[in-house]
């Protein structure tokens, strides 16, 4: 490593210090009459290149804080995550959807700390290099910085929207935190009792002036936020990210910073919660590259096929990631998520994956082969039922089986208790299974225990993938005056990389093909006749005929992408979103109602059912 990139990486702490000291100082008198120990102030903050870069670093370390909090409010009250006996009071009302006011993952606090960095970042950006707003200006690296807090402070609304249902507007005056969070706490009019006014080069020519300033706190909805969001990024983005990389030799800072790709996922996935299958679908496609695009960075091959899938999560990889919330313990950057996950000392053990994250894992077959009755489809049966279980992605890579005295199952043992099970002998399984229970291991890949230090991708190459192959499932186009559909683009995605021209130097395996599902039996399908198995011997045990019934073959596929979402992105903080998205668009409220109920034990599961039929309970009130 250069040492020019360990000095980088522990700028990060450094300016996540300077950052706060910038927001607790710039918009109150104190700024300009700061205590005399102090002498570090914005003018001198600002006055070359890498303070810039710092400060950069420091709204990094902000997004940082905000990757427990993720992973809690996204997965928590999704499907697939469960809590423990070992669980906190606040994790108990985020899964009994009974959240406090006080609750420590439901605080709006740390988004809009953010936030209110971005906008102060954003606002001296615009004053000390005005030439980020026009267009016509050649690209420099302050427009990079520029697209960046742009981004930044697009997701976090977003983000802060998905959860909160609507959120405040956080004017650009109000710079620190207790001035944010006065605003959001306080209904109506607000006073912003000195809001400081640049003019051109204030610090240095002394035309600053100060003024009351009587702010009306406005609530955006989710749909308001996509709308003024997709136009900022779309209008106002020169360019987006830093190449550190010039400096450093070191490739995978970008994807540790907001970049190009990362910025189209953004608005493609804010496209796709709108509704708007046509942008979404163009915004995806910069990201996977369309067939005839000489890039194929972000194509889906065997970069990491098979064994290889589970170090997508033990290092960054350009190949895979977009963007990636990185941490390291050598620089005390660390999250919590080993702690809530691992059982062993001093961890706490306080969420685990859920009865339904494990069926899908463990009830999808490879290499199966049908005895097909061409004279009558009903009376199909199965040749081969297959091998059972996720072996790539599941077992061993996001969950483990681990007794009391930590012996876990090795993956040999998993793949005899699944085919004792397939068999029918229960008492074997039992004996086998007798103390063990299931640990979430994903964030635990190659860590010791006390490295903390997960790395946390909040965009990558499959999900981008699995998001355009739920766009082509809806998606119409129409052809010399034909409506065309398009969802064999998305079973191409998901199934073998068909979407992509197979004469490419890379192969293109598909999200499915990637880890082992490559028989044609194993392939996803929409075909009318459709066979119902037992999930755990893989029989046929029924057949529906979807003959003349596409709407219900959507729904179909819509299903299977779902399913392919929960094995492949299993806790990394997107699941309940998934869930919401998918139930609006079927206007079906009981969809998600039945997909998360069904993880809560018999006594509790129709009071969850009863609550989640009404969307109100989907979202957390604060602001109300």
């Amino acid at each position: 490593m250069s040492a020019f990139l360990k000095h980088m990486k522990n700028q990060v702490k450094l300016a996540s210090l300077l950052l706060a000291f910038l927001l607790l100082t710039s918009s109150c008198e104190k700024f300009f009459n700061p205590p005399q120990e102090l002498d570090i102030t914005e003018d001198l903050l600002y006055q070359d290149w890498y303070e810039y870069r710092s400060v950069e670093m420091g709204m990094y370390g902000l997004q940082q804080q905000l990757v427990e909090q993720l992973i809690i409010l996204g997965e928590l009250r999704g499907d697939l995550l469960n809590i423990t006996a070992n669980a906190d009071a606040d994790m108990i009302e985020i899964y009994n959807f009974n959240v406090s006011r006080t609750n420590r993952y439901a605080s709006p606090v740390n988004f809009f700390k953010l936030i209110s960095a971005t906008n102060n970042f954003i606002k001296v950006l615009k004053r000390e290099h005005p030439e980020v707003l026009d267009p016509s200006s050649p690209v420099t690296n302050y427009d990079r910085l520029y697209g960046e807090a742009l981004c930044m402070r697009a997701w976090a609304y977003f983000t802060a929207a998905k959860i909160y249902g609507k959120v405040p507007f956080l004017p650009e005056s109000l710079t620190t935190p207790e001035e944010v969070m006065a605003f959001i706490e306080t209904p109506g009019i607000y006073i912003d009792s000195v809001y400081i006014d640049f003019g051109r080069g204030g610090y240095y020519n002394d035309t600053v002036y100060d003024k009351p300033d009587t702010l009306e706190r406005q609530l955006y909805e989710l749909p308001l936020v996509i709308d003024y969001f997709t136009y900022q990024l779309e209008n106002e983005v020169k360019a987006v990210g830093v190449n550190h990389a010039i400096e450093n030799n070191d490739n995978t800072w970008e994807v540790t910073i907001w970049n190009t790709y990362a910025m189209h996922s953004l608005l493609g996935v804010m496209y796709l919660t709108q509704g708007d299958l046509t942008m979404a679908r163009l915004h995806f496609d910069v990201v996977m590259s369309p067939p005839s695009a000489a890039n194929r960075r972000y194509h889906v091959d065997g970069a990491f096929q098979n064994g290889n899938w589970g170090s997508i999560f033990t290092g960054i990889d350009n190949r895979e990631h977009i963007f990636t919330i990185w941490f390291n313990k050598a620089n005390f950057q660390q999250n919590l998520l080993q702690e809530f996950f691992e059982p062993i000392h001093p961890h706490k053990y306080m969420l685990k994956p859920s009865g339904p994250a494990i069926f899908l894992w463990e009830t999808v077959w490879r290499f199966q082969v049908y005895a097909y009755n061409q004279a009558d489809p009903s009376r199909t049966e199965m040749a081969f039922p297959g091998i059972p279980g996720d072996f790539y992605r599941g077992y061993g890579t996001s969950y483990l089986y681990l007794d009391n005295s930590y012996r876990y199952l090795s993956g040999d043992e998993w793949m005899e208790m699944l085919d004792l099970k397939s068999k029918g002998d229960y008492r074997s399984v039992n004996n086998m299974m007798e103390g063990m229970d299931t640990i979430v291991i994903k964030y635990s890949l190659n860590k010791y225990t006390y490295d903390q230090d997960a790395n946390f991708p909040l965009y990558r190459a499959a999900g981008i993938h699995l998001y355009q192959a739920e766009v082509f499932t809806w998606w119409e186009r129409v052809i010399n005056g034909v409506v065309r559909t398009t969802s064999e683009n998305a079973l191409g995605i998901i199934n073998n990389g068909s979407y992509y021209s197979q004469s490419q130097t890379r192969t293109e395996l598909g999200i499915r093909g990637r880890v082992g599902f490559t028989n044609d039996a194993d392939k996803i399908d929409i075909n009318n006749e459709q066979f119902i198995h037992d999930p755990f011997t893989n029989e046929i045990t029924g057949y529906r005929d979807l003959g003349g019934r596409f709407l219900e073959k959507q729904y179909l596929l819509e299903e299977h992408i779902l399913n392919e979402r929960a094995r492949e992105l299993a806790f990394e903080g997107e699941r309940f979103y998934d869930l919401i998205r998918v139930a609006k668009r079927r206007n079906d409220p009981s969809f998600l109602a039945r997909k998360v109920s069904a993880k809560y034990p018999a006594g509790q599961r129709e009071q969850i059912y009863n609550l989640l039929l009404d969307e109100n309970n989907w979202y957390i009130h604060y602001f109300e």
